[in-house]
């Protein structure tokens, strides 16, 4: 089984909270995402392969329901029965068990099954295939490039954050407006006109930014998504002669822990103790990293102050742990955090503000727009003759007060919170960008607008179409790539 967030390891993995939401028979785990090699607790007696050997229709089905009766968090809600029979995918089945705690806000799609190698190759190395853009609409309904990540197609063409994708077509003779593909279909004529996620997939797009209004072809291609950015991701701001650390992180894989530890040991060589740390397109990943941040955060906690508590259900009460802190020597000791969320911030992100807010208090806000609200996690159960990965909710993650009731988002929770927008005009961690602007008046002393507290993340998938700020909602497809839902937005 793995763990989303990423925590059992062994024959498990654990997911840590996804935000979007990851082998014959046994458990692994993440957190939003991956499988780690890091076991934070026991790992999970192997469930049972299916007895046929066969991939069949039915045979995954039964497999996936047998997975559920053993591991789900809210046990009580799947039905007493349910014929597979009408239903034509196993993931149609899957969302067909899990609708009662859908219903309930407590599994919005987090609970769904996946490829086991897509899942692998992304949360070891970023592995994706496209543009290597996130990309977003405003009120308007006009579609921006929120991010480009360096090393991809996209960056490499000179499109970058803050630039309009006016029109999409295979070929420059063929262009159509996004507003006319959305007014033909809607968003999803819109993820259509731009292709499939394979390698080779051209699209001539029609930009318009700063430089003015060209069209560009670009080809998708394979890349390694780099978590903290080379360009912006780790830096100290100068605001009016104070210095204050920024950290953004894209998504929580194994290749962050170094870029992690080296960010905080500059951090720590320059003195630092106010800190922004920008999850706002953050869904998740791995438990594992998610730990890491919290001791890197955590250089004045002691070994006996608990950073995260992991709850199963009560007949798998054997599998619970407590994670301490662990400081390092690249630990820096905050004395104030502001943490920038959307409602593109889940899992794995959550987990991490959530875990600082006891020993922080009103020390530590929410900047930006409420977040998704999963505080639950998933293990994987593979049946790797399939390449089947089940991502199963069996876990709820709490803080040392115990806190761990945010399903409508840190809003909820956070004593302080600052509402921002997303400021597609500027560069992410540019002291002026609204967000950013907010977190550091927050550290200044500064009063703000509160965030609201209704619900973060929409109703339906998590990788669905979310509400990321006000202005802006995230595009997305039905049926996301591992890599897609472990980073909203992606093409």
């Amino acid at each position: 089984m793995a763990i989303r967030k990423q925590r059992l390891a062994t024959a498990l993995s654990v997911i840590a909270l996804l935000a979007g939401c990851s082998s014959g028979g046994g458990p692994t785990a993440t957190s939003g995402g991956s499988t780690s090699s890091t076991a934070s607790a026991p790992a999970p007696s192997p469930s049972q392969s299916p007895t046929s050997g066969t991939c069949t229709l039915r045979a995954r089905q039964d497999w996936a329901l047998a997975q559920l009766r053993e591991w789900y968090l809210f046990p009580e809600t799947l039905p007493p029965s349910l014929d597979p029979a009408p239903f034509t995918t196993v993931s149609d089945y899957i969302d067909a068990l899990t609708a009662t705690a859908r219903s309930q806000n407590r599994d919005r799609f987090f609970t769904f099954i996946t490829s086991i190698s897509g899942e692998n190759a992304f949360f070891s190395s970023g592995s994706s295939a496209g543009f290597g853009v996130r990309l977003a609409f405003d009120s308007a309904s006009r579609l921006f490039v929120a991010e480009s990540f360096e090393g991809a197609p996209a960056l490499a063409a000179g499109i970058d954050r803050g630039a309009q994708i006016v029109a999409i077509g295979s070929s420059a003779t063929t262009l159509q407006t996004v507003a006319s593909l959305i007014a033909s279909g809607g968003n999803s004529a819109v993820t259509n006109a731009l292709g499939p996620n394979t390698a080779g997939t051209v699209r001539a797009l029609q930009i318009a930014d700063a430089a003015g209004t060209r069209t560009v072809t670009v080809t998708k291609a394979d890349f390694s998504l780099t978590p903290v950015s080379s360009r912006y991701g780790a830096q100290i701001i100068n605001d009016g002669g104070r210095r204050v650390g920024y950290l953004n992180l894209r998504t929580f894989i194994s290749t962050a822990d170094q870029q992690l530890r080296d960010a905080f040991a500059n951090f720590r060589a320059q003195g630092i103790t106010d800190i922004i740390i920008d999850f706002r397109y953050n869904g998740g990943g791995l438990v594992s990293t998610a730990e890491l941040m919290g001791d890197l955060l955590g250089g004045n906690r002691s070994t006996s102050q608990v950073f995260n508590i992991t709850a199963f259900r009560p007949d798998k009460a054997s599998n619970n742990s407590t994670r301490n802190f662990r400081p390092l020597a690249q630990s820096i000791s905050p004395m104030r955090i502001a943490f920038i969320g959307t409602s593109a911030s889940a899992s794995a992100s959550e987990l991490v503000a959530n875990s600082m807010l006891p020993y922080l208090r009103t020390n530590t806000a929410l900047i930006g727009a409420n977040t998704f609200g999963k505080p639950v996690g998933q293990i994987g159960l593979d049946l790797a003759a399939c390449d089947d990965r089940l991502r199963v909710v069996a876990f709820a993650d709490q803080n040392a007060d115990r806190q761990g009731d945010y399903f409508t988002g840190l809003a909820s929770v956070f004593p302080v919170t600052c509402r921002a927008s997303d400021d597609f005009s500027r560069p992410l961690g540019d002291p002026q960008e609204a967000s950013t602007r907010a977190a550091l008046n927050f550290l200044s002393g500064q009063s703000c607008t509160p965030i609201s507290s209704a619900p973060g993340g929409t109703t339906g998938s998590q990788n669905a179409t979310d509400t990321i700020s006000p202005e802006q909602q995230l595009l997305s497809v039905d049926h996301p790539t591992p890599a897609q839902r472990e980073v909203p937005g992606l093409f």
